[in-house]
């Protein structure tokens, strides 16, 4: 019966979106523009909260 048992995450997309965030708001803060980075940072910072209560919510199940 687990043979056919389908994983609950497929992908790592929060975590993959927030390095790229991550690495934009490094990019931005370099170059100057310090409000892309403010912003690319909070939404980095969103998608690892979501990973965390996703991560934390499958490993409960």
């Amino acid at each position: 019966m687990l043979a056919f048992a389908t994983p609950l995450q497929t992908g790592g997309g929060f975590l993959y979106w927030a390095i790229i965030f991550f690495v934009l708001a490094i990019v931005a803060a370099a170059v100057g523009a310090r409000g892309v980075a403010g912003i690319s940072m909070e939404i980095a910072r969103i998608f690892v909260l979501i990973f965390i209560i996703l991560a934390v919510v499958a490993l409960l199940l």
